[in-house]
């Protein structure tokens, strides 16, 4: 699992980043706001730890600008600021977990582990679309001109994954954490019965585009104009 650390305090940059590689996680630092904001575009990592007090831009300005950009990685705020009103401030802007300087290390590793067992599921919320359809995510409808199709909230989360990274392969293991999380007790076979029903139901709407299995990886989603 790919983690981002944002942080500018050197020292403590080196030792969570050291001691998260220890439990077998690959982790990117950066100390700038901006330089976080340009990783996190790249949509490359699977949780994102956050410091408050950022130079460039600040923590609070990087969460609002990825999730106002419908940006769902999740994050996880570090942060010595511990007052009430800035865990509700951050909070409510979209951090997964706020968590107060200095803090044990043994007590990161828990809220990493709880958050990377939920779904991710902090989507904006915007209409979505590529090639000749559009998907609701709040109506869970799949739409290509008037043709309409109503889908169940996984299948919508499924297809959502791939209409944020379009042409590109989605290996099965991101598929699974992205939709299901972390821990799930989906088995991994259940990923070709949505991509059956995925399929089905663009046939149904009369799209073109094309869910490809990619024999031993995953999926990848194109336009075939």
């Amino acid at each position: 699992m790919g983690i981002l650390l944002i942080e500018d305090d050197e020292s403590l940059c080196h030792t969570i980043s050291f001691q998260l590689r220890k439990e077998g996680y690959a982790v990117d630092v950066c100390q700038d706001g901006e330089v976080g904001l340009m990783f996190i575009r790249q949509k490359i990592h699977d949780l994102i730890l956050l410091d408050r007090m950022l130079p460039g831009l600040d923590g609070m300005e990087v969460l609002q600008t990825m999730r106002r950009e419908g940006i769902g990685t999740p994050v996880i705020f570090l942060t010595a600021l511990g007052q009430v009103e800035d865990r509700t401030l951050g909070l409510n802007t979209g951090a997964d977990d706020y968590i107060v300087k200095p803090f044990a290390f043994s007590e990161l590793l828990a809220r990493i582990r709880c958050v990377m067992r939920r779904p991710v599921s902090i989507w904006s919320g915007e209409s979505l679309s590529y090639g000749d359809i559009t998907y609701e995510p709040r109506t869970l409808t799949l739409c290509r001109g008037e043709k309409k199709t109503v889908l169940s909230k996984r299948l919508g989360d499924f297809l959502e994954v791939f209409l944020r990274n379009p042409g590109q392969t989605l290996p099965r293991e991101a598929i699974l954490l992205r939709v299901w999380g972390l821990e799930t007790e989906v088995e991994d076979g259940n990923l070709d019965n949505y991509a059956y029903f995925l399929r089905r139901s663009l046939r149904k709407v009369g799209s073109r585009l094309n869910l490809s299995t990619i024999r031993g990886v995953g999926y990848r989603m194109e336009d075939t104009p």
